[in-house]
């Protein structure tokens, strides 16, 4: 069976070496993705053997992911494993990783730094990565650990059958919400991961918001009723409540309580705006399934 290995790299110089001198005792086939870089990541990986897709300028980790992912499909590869350029990954994970593809268990691997409940990831990280993944499994009811995890194995058809959009950290979640769409199987599998200096260059805040918004833009394109149609119905239910309470003070006393009307009427018009747009927007997603299905 055919195994890939993909590391997308953006000045990676201190690091891509041995991370490739690593992986070459395991795969020959090694795919990096240099999203741009200004140091010597390019020139290191080629050197070593590595096949090698340039980006004229950064462009992001998602970016970099979907480059890798359309050359290993040129490829016709039968197992994508993507792997980190900041040493931070052992390559000894990549057995277990891969076993569950190779037995026809699953589709998509992760590899989860929580499973064994020991990992030296930093506090501030590991809060970060837990709240980002129990959003990732509200929108896939899936019940993953670690869905920010960048070590993962993908089956050939999942690379044929998903389309994907996002350019940013986001596109990990993408990959999950639209897999899950497809009726993928995802399981994990414990890894070791070693931070050092080097690694995790990431800014937390940045990537956090990136996949907190992809999510948040799948959900609401895919579940469009359930999104929009459900705060519709509280703030529809809310402004009536503030208006008849207007209407009550009104008949009582004959006079208008401007914040509780406005607060009623506001309300309405919120509601009434969500309803409208969950209606029109479950319409075109059932026109564009209906389309991809004929």
């Amino acid at each position: 069976m055919n195994i890939t290995i993909g590391i997308p790299a953006f000045n990676e110089e201190k690091n891509i070496g041995k991370v490739i001198i690593s992986l070459k005792k395991i795969v020959n086939d090694i795919i990096v993705c240099d999203d741009g870089s200004t140091d010597l990541t390019k020139e290191i990986a080629e050197g070593l053997g590595a096949k090698v897709i340039s980006h004229k300028k950064n462009m992001g980790y998602g970016e970099a992911i979907k480059s890798i992912f359309n050359e290993a499909k040129k490829n016709e590869t039968d197992i994508l494993v993507t792997f980190d350029a900041d040493g931070q990954h052992r390559s000894e994970d990549i057995k277990s990783l891969t076993k569950p593809i190779i037995d026809q268990q699953a589709e998509i691997v992760i590899g989860s730094r929580f499973l064994k409940n020991e990992t030296n990831m930093p506090n501030y990280r590991k809060v970060g990565v837990k709240v980002l993944t129990k959003v990732t499994n509200m929108s896939i009811k899936e019940n993953l650990t670690d869905s920010q995890s960048g070590l993962r194995a993908y089956q050939k058809k999942v690379l044929q059958n998903i389309s994907l959009t996002d350019s940013g950290m986001g596109i990990s979640t993408e990959i999950l919400i639209k897999s899950h769409q497809k009726e993928f199987r995802i399981v994990e599998v414990p890894i070791q991961i070693l931070y050092g200096e080097n690694t995790s260059t990431h800014n937390p805040i940045s990537h956090g918001t990136s996949v907190l918004l992809s999510t948040i833009k799948y959900t609401s394109i895919q579940h469009p009723l359930k999104f929009y149609g459900m705060p519709a119905i509280i703030f529809l239910f809310v402004g009536l409540s503030f208006s008849l309470w207007t209407l009550q003070i009104y008949a009582e006393e004959t006079r208008i309580v401007t914040n509780i009307a406005l607060v009623g009427i506001g309300t309405i018009i919120l509601g009434a705006i969500l309803l409208i747009s969950a209606i029109l927007l479950y319409s075109l997603v059932s026109v564009v399934r209906e389309n991809k299905n004929t």
